[in-house]
């Protein structure tokens, strides 16, 4: 019970940030209280650090090259693209926003996704006069796709970076898994909206309003680099896998070269167009004393009896055959995620799975939906990721207000359908691949 009140009252505080409380400073608050308790050992620190050292440096530096790009402009060029190729067909350019949030949250993450796309997004939809209604409809699928876009990489989630490294999955052997399904997870997605929005969208649109896409280039040298720099990352990741070395390490290394080149480092700083020391003071640093106070608390809740609980629950779902284990395990994860968070609903998964028995085959099953479920099914609140959080207050400050009871209506009505399209997909598609 004591562990259960540590964790309600840490994540009030971090959802609520009262007087403008950083998410880290409530959540280290917490994991001290549950340490002062005994609630968590100070061993334990060392163990949760050991799950979330990498993935959490992994996404700080995947955000400073995100925030880069954009004072540089790409996000803005690539939008304009969009827009543009959309040759004034409303009905075109709905699944091409959709499709652009997809790569943008593939190779810069979810919250990369909603933090930077979304405003580009009411940016243009004002240029274009959309109304209201129609408005409404893009910014929604830009939102949503940065969740449900975010399982292909290791490094398109902090819940994927975070699943991986605790049961060992390799850079490759989780792209073989969850390119094909993410590519389910989109088409559901786009399907799904078009079911609900497709009368909003307007038939038509004026590109006489947009400027040329070469106009968002505020920094050409960091332009031109952009596309080799992300495609050498993208090889490294897999390169430097067998050789056991850290994502976060081969990620920081971009990111460097990136801050090098932004800041003209070579010239002393003359003719740089980006701030780098912006840019690194506005980086989610946060989320660093967010991940080891918010997974302490949680650990604790599976030294309180959590983690037994849900691997009974899981023992269970693996005795009805893989389909029902699978399906069972997704949405239970996202159930879990959209009530605490899917941080630390990634680990109270994790725990559990690693200590259900079940066949081999079935756990990795599993793993792959517990990932599935935390990456998609925080949408069925706006608690349920800092993604999520993230977008809401970024429309807030455009003006965009959601309520959470209209976000809630939204979410339960998009997110099950996708999830279960999601599951289905990879309860066909892991046991076609070779045993790991």
């Amino acid at each position: 019970m004591l562990a259960l009140i540590i964790f309600i009252v840490t994540l009030v505080l971090v959802i609520w940030q009262p007087k403008g409380l950083g998410i880290g400073w409530s959540a280290l608050g917490g994991a001290l209280v549950a340490l002062a308790f005994g609630v968590v050992q100070l061993s334990d620190v060392g163990v949760v650090w050991d799950i979330v050292w990498d993935a959490t440096f992994t996404f700080v530096a995947l955000i400073i090259i995100s925030l880069i790009l954009d004072k540089a402009g790409f996000f803005g060029w690539a939008a304009l693209h969009v827009a543009r190729l959309g040759n004034g067909q409303g009905r075109l350019l709905f699944p091409m926003i959709v499709i652009l949030g997809a790569f943008i949250s593939a190779f810069f993450a979810n919250d990369g996704a909603a933090l930077l796309l979304t405003p580009i997004v009411i940016a243009i939809l004002l240029r274009l006069k959309f109304s209201p209604p129609s408005a409404l409809a893009f910014i929604i699928a830009t939102g949503f796709i940065a969740d449900t876009a975010s399982l292909p990489l290791v490094t398109s989630n902090l819940v994927n970076i975070v699943s991986a490294n605790y049961f060992d999955i390799g850079f490759g052997r989780y792209a073989a898994v969850m390119v094909p399904v993410n590519i389910v997870s989109v088409i559901a997605t786009l399907a799904v909206l078009w079911v609900v929005y497709a009368r909003q969208i307007p038939t038509h649109y004026s590109i006489a309003n947009l400027s040329a896409p070469v106009s968002a280039i505020e920094d050409p040298l960091v332009f031109k680099a952009a596309f080799p720099l992300l495609a050498l990352l993208l090889v490294a990741y897999f390169a430097t896998e067998s050789l056991g070395i850290p994502i976060s390490l081969v990620t920081g290394a971009a990111a460097l070269v990136l801050m090098a080149i932004a800041g003209r480092w070579w010239q002393g700083g003359r003719d740089a167009v980006v701030s780098v020391s912006d840019v690194v003071r506005n980086a989610p640093w946060q989320i660093v004393l967010f991940s080891v106070g918010m997974y302490l608390v949680v650990y604790g809740l599976g030294n309180a009896g959590l983690t037994a609980y849900g691997a009974q629950i899981l023992n269970w779902l693996g005795q009805q055959g893989n389909i029902i284990a699978t399906v069972g395990t997704g949405f239970l994860s996202a159930i879990v995620a959209s009530i605490m968070n899917n941080m630390p609903s990634t680990l109270v998964g994790a725990l559990a799975i690693d200590s259900a028995q079940v066949p081999a085959a079935t756990r990795e099953l599993m793993i792959y939906a517990n990932v599935i479920g935390n990456d998609l099914g925080p949408k069925f609140t706006p608690i349920g990721s800092l993604a999520t959080l993230l977008w809401l207050h970024v429309l807030a400050e455009k003006d965009y207000k959601i309520s959470w009871g209209q976000y809630m209506k939204i979410g339960l009505l998009i997110t099950p359908p996708v999830l279960l399209a999601t599951l289905l997909a990879l309860v066909f598609w892991l046991p076609m691949l070779p045993n790991q």
